[in-house]
């Protein structure tokens, strides 16, 4: 900001004015620095900056249970929910003369850990041709650790963020000899077919959902920073660690592992919405050429067309690669009716879009302030916002056609008033322009008003990444993403993620688990 050519010459409003366009560059300058300090301390493994308590806006809105009068339900008997493994009779030192009155039971929960190793003696015979026959190994047998070995080791490592090196050191004390590098063979060889049924949970998650919430956090790959996505429901989580968070990042992952670009309606209607010129529209919709294998093939076509060669600003390819992402995603019948509901991060703005109110009213808690006029202003809205809110929540339970009109123009008189306070009017304009993806809820009662969910998901991936930092590999990567993808879709639809793994890995006498995805299908509201 340049300073008046003639300060002196200001009015009592100007020099008001100034202060207060100063203030708030410096405001600004104090974020910048907090920013860049909290990653200077993330780089160096330091503490970052104190965090700020959430508002609580979501909690005090709840609606409180009324009181039922009745008497605390209990938790029910503890032996009916166990299965009894072992009956023990104790025998009691009693006196001459006394009389026997039954048992008193006891119960004790225990559990048994111990090494035990298989010498399998497999019959080996010629047969007349000269070839060897040998016995096959039992189901579940796959190298030279059996498959309870290897839940264990798949559980504890994705579901108890244990370290590798802890792990080998637990198992070397329990009496297995396995070094790291096993371990890590036990962690990412062979697991091919966890990565499919993670691709196909999203798949199915994508198909038939109303809504998903999703998010990102940072993540390390191969000593490079890089970012995880989350994407789920109430019925699914997927996650997806890439090296970008653009919009051409996110509809890559929105494909679900399809590698196909498609220049159809819905491709064209993308590029339209997203300003791309009509005369590349034109090309791209009157060239005969529509479907495209992979990038290389889409690559080429734009090069053919002259597209990649442009040099305008935003770039022509970058909108138009987007555009037919987006054209496969609905080709494969892909988000056909869903609400992406996110934090107002730019890169998830794509199709039926919904924007968190917690994230919003952050905002405003989270607003410098200079004055007491100026906390005054800030507390009045907040408070508005608040109450806003609650009716928001009672209308997403129960919608009702009249209450719309007047919900909408309560937000015009909340997000349109001036306060006083530049920066707090700045920002509700802010918010204002974003009515139609605040109010999305009035159209679509059933999608969640906040990304709660998301961030309670991607915790995990946080609290992996502090215990184990990056991912040295690509299939460690894809592991880890995929693992912790399966056991957050197993809590959702109330498997133990031990059962899982003890159906996947063959193990004697583990119940039976459907595919994730027919579950995840099955489970999506109508």
């Amino acid at each position: 900001m340049s300073p008046p050519p003639n300060i002196d010459a200001l009015s009592a409003s100007e020099l008001k004015g100034l202060v207060l366009r100063l203030l708030q560059e410096v405001a600004e300058l104090q974020r910048t620095v907090a920013a860049q300090r909290e990653e200077i301390a993330r780089l160096k493994g330091g503490p970052g900056r104190p965090s700020i308590k959430p508002s609580g806006m979501d909690q005090a809105t709840q609606p409180r249970p009324g009181k039922t009068g009745g008497r605390r339900r209990g938790r029910g008997s503890t032996k009916a929910k166990l299965a009894i493994h072992e009956d023990r009779t104790l025998r009691a030192d009693a006196p001459p003369g006394s009389r026997f009155k039954g048992y008193a039971g006891f119960l004790v929960q225990d559990l048994v850990i111990r090494p035990h190793v298989t010498h399998f003696r497999r019959e080996c015979w010629q047969a007349p041709d000269g070839r060897m026959v040998m016995a096959p190994l039992p189901e579940g047998i796959d190298g030279h650790f059996g498959p309870e070995l290897r839940r264990f080791v798949l559980a504890q490592y994705h579901q108890g963020q244990v370290t590798v090196p802890r792990l080998v050191t637990m198992l070397r004390e329990f009496g297995i000899l396995i070094s790291k590098r096993q371990i890590v063979r036990l962690l990412i060889a062979g697991k091919e077919s966890f990565l499919e049924e993670a691709r196909g949970v999203l798949r199915a998650g994508l198909t038939g959902a109303a809504w998903v919430s999703v998010d990102d956090t940072g993540a390390r790959h191969k000593a490079r920073n890089g970012f995880c996505t989350q994407i789920g429901n109430r019925q699914f989580t997927w996650f997806a660690t890439t090296g970008s968070k653009s919009r051409l990042n996110f509809l890559q992952l929105l494909r679900s592992g399809h590698g196909d670009y498609v220049v159809n309606a819905e491709a064209l209607a993308y590029m339209r919405r997203r300003a791309l010129a009509s005369p590349i529209i034109a090309k791209l919709a009157e060239h005969a050429d529509r479907t495209f294998a992979d990038r290389a093939a889409w690559s080429g076509h734009l090069d053919r067309l002259g597209i990649s060669a442009l040099t305008v600003n935003p770039d022509p390819a970058t909108i138009a690669t987007e555009g037919a992402l987006w054209g496969s995603i609905k080709a494969h019948g892909l988000l056909t009716n869903t609400v992406i509901v996110s934090d107002d991060a730019g890169q998830f703005n794509v199709g039926q879009h919904a924007l968190c109110w917690v994230h919003a009213e952050r905002l405003v808690h989270k607003l410098d302030t200079f004055s007491d006029a100026h906390r005054a202003a800030q507390s009045r809205i907040r408070a508005l916002i608040w109450g806003f809110y609650a009716d928001l929540k009672a209308y997403s339970r129960r919608p009702a056609p009249a209450r719309k009109a007047a919900l909408q123009a309560s937000f015009d008189r909340i997000f349109t008033r001036s306060t006083g306070f530049v920066t707090l009017d700045r920002l509700l304009a802010r918010l204002h322009a974003n009515k139609s993806q605040l109010l999305k809820v009035l159209d679509r009662p059933e999608i969640p008003l906040h990304t709660n969910s998301s961030e309670n998901d991607i915790r995990c991936q946080v609290t992996k990444r502090k215990i184990s930092g990056g991912t040295r590999s690509d299939a460690g990567r894809d592991c880890r993403d995929a693992f912790l993808s399966l056991n957050k879709t197993c809590i959702k639809q109330g498997i133990a993620f031990w059962d899982y793994l003890g159906a996947r890995l063959a193990v004697p006498a583990a119940p039976a688990i459907p595919h994730l995805a027919k579950l995840v299908s099955a489970s999506q509201p109508p």
